[in-house]
């Protein structure tokens, strides 16, 4: 008797989330969770964190370094739905207050292998003059209730928001029997590291 073959494949996925550029800003740290579809779940690792606070680096460069771990594994039937890594960084404000710096998000990479991302951060503005001199006079900025939006489309187009800093992920990917349901991965050697190039113009 033939055996059954793989009814879900899994999606293992660790890393580090590197790096950051907030040239207005120093003392961060950073918290990550994933948003995923209704078919995946988590098998084993993390799917959140917090990570230390960190301090510019001295160089030129002035690099905010976390080199914070990431570890997770899921199992799905179908792609759809692949697993987001939504990020919020955030930091002390002049009266100490912790206040959001900056919210991105990015799928996980489709293909295995080691990919690098930078990612685009935003922050969200008040919509008036008078609502942006008390928040800051009270010490809360604007900020999600749940961050978990960042990496849906619902409601965002009402949103204001403002481009600020980056942040730099490392990603190891491993899949295993997505081929085996018919699911095309991309070449089987994948030795290289993917990711934007400088002369994007996205920071080194």
């Amino acid at each position: 008797m033939a055996a059954a073959g793989p009814s879900v494949f899994l999606l293992m996925v660790n890393g580090q989330v590197e790096s950051a550029q907030f040239p207005e800003y120093d003392d961060l740290y950073c918290k990550y969770c994933f948003v995923y579809g209704q078919d995946w779940a988590p098998t084993a690792g993390l799917e959140e964190g917090i990570s230390q606070i960190t301090s510019k680096s001295q160089d030129t460069r002035q690099a905010l370094v976390w080199n914070f771990p990431i570890d997770v594994t899921f199992k799905s039937t179908n792609p759809y739905g692949w697993p987001q890594i939504v990020l919020s960084v955030y930091g002390p404000d002049v009266f100490g207050n912790d206040v959001v710096r900056g919210y991105g998000a990015v799928h996980v990479p489709f293909s295995p292998g080691r990919h690098k991302r930078t990612i685009p951060m935003f922050v969200p503005e008040s919509t008036s003059k008078l609502q942006k001199f008390t928040s800051w006079f009270m010490g809360r900025r604007p900020e999600y209730t749940d961050p978990k939006v960042v990496a849906q489309g619902e409601g965002r187009e009402v949103t204001r928001v403002r481009s600020q800093g980056f942040v730099t992920l490392l990603f190891n990917v491993v899949t295993k029997d997505m081929r085996k349901l018919g699911y095309d991965t991309g070449p089987l050697d994948t030795r290289g590291v993917s990711g934007p190039s400088p002369s994007q113009g996205l920071p080194l």
